[in-house]
């Protein structure tokens, strides 16, 4: 495993953390056992987040004598000084630990990060907190490139967390950037949220660039952590024929496409979204209709059952046109039932 410095920080982690979202869907005994095997692949650095369900919880079990092996990330949506300064407590306990390493500012747009930094502001309890050794430093993650510029300019601002992959690319000059200024670059939706298959590949394209400080695939088995460790510890060039896969790849995706966040979620009428629009990529780029057709029919509330109200579209960090996307997968499934 390579390891780098994250940012200004002075912290060593390896070039692949492990990413907290899919053992959500796994045991606690699960989930811990898999914490305890990192080190077997070099992996120091594990990142979590308030919003994640039992995601702390399951990795405080994990920790459990084991916690100087680790670098620990974890992150809260709240926007005021008192609901962070409550969420801090609860990670804290949910991971068991007496401190925690990096602590973010999650999901930032321009809009709420005027609240964050003003007066009552969800940044008074992060600087709070890190004069009390709760927490030893501070960063945010954003899906907007305008307010990665931003953070760029702010000295509070430590790491900061932005999706890369080789089909999101829109933050390659401002990954650049980030090390210049001494700013740890950690790397989100490697796999586009679901989108990209070819996980090596990916974890190979993202380990190429000396700018990205650690990548953090969500991970809920040990072969994923083992394929993932290998492709991001490979020192091979990508080969003509992986670039021209990549190229395929990005011609099959486009720009309009679910990463699978779910921050569009609820939904007024109970429609699974990013679900809708899994299964219509397994339907129509993977060939693999029978299994898509199959969990179609399972689905409780279908596509056409949407009321146009627009809320999904306003809280699409990425402005899919969600209404229209999914008149798309009705009218493709309903062609082949």
């Amino acid at each position: 495993m390579e390891y780098t410095t994250l940012g200004n920080t002075g912290i060593k982690v390896s070039r692949i953390g492990f990413g907290g979202i899919p053992i959500q869907r796994i045991t606690e005994e699960e989930a811990a056992s898999l914490i305890r095997k990192l080190p077997e692949y070099g992996i120091n650095f594990i990142d979590s987040a308030r919003g994640y369900t039992v995601s702390e919880e399951y990795i405080g079990a994990g920790l459990e004598g084991i916690r100087d092996k680790f670098v620990l990330a974890t992150k809260s949506m709240a926007r005021t000084r008192e609901a962070m300064a409550a969420d801090i407590d609860i990670s804290l306990k949910n991971l068991r630990t007496d401190h925690i390493d990096i602590y973010q500012v999650h999901f930032v747009n321009a809009d709420n990060l005027k609240t964050i930094i003003g007066p009552g502001g969800a940044l008074e309890a992060l600087l709070e907190a890190k004069a009390e050794g709760k927490i030893l430093h501070i960063g945010l993650t954003t899906h907007e490139v305008a307010v990665f510029e931003k953070a760029l300019d702010m000295d509070w601002v430590e790491t900061i967390m932005f999706p890369y992959s080789f089909v999101e690319t829109q933050g390659t000059e401002l990954i650049k950037k980030c090390k210049e200024l001494g700013k740890g670059f950690i790397c989100m939706k490697p796999l586009a949220g679901g989108a990209i298959e070819n996980a090596p590949l990916a974890m190979r394209f993202i380990a190429a660039n000396d700018g990205v400080s650690v990548n953090i695939p969500g991970m809920a088995s040990e072969a994923e952590i083992a394929q993932n460790a290998k492709a991001a510890a490979d020192p091979t060039p990508l080969t003509e024929a992986e670039l021209a896969e990549i190229e395929r790849i990005r011609n099959t995706l486009g720009s309009q496409f679910c990463r699978r966040c779910n921050y569009c979620q609820p939904c007024t009428v109970g429609i699974n979204i990013s679900f809708c629009f899994t299964i219509n990529g397994y339907l129509t780029r993977y060939g693999l209709g029978d299994w898509a057709i199959g969990r179609y029919k399972s689905m409780a509330v279908e596509p056409n059952a949407c009321i146009e109200c627009g809320a999904c579209e306003s809280r699409c960090p990425y402005n899919l046109p969600i209404i229209n996307m999914l008149k798309d997968v009705y009218n493709n499934f309903s062609k082949v039932l």
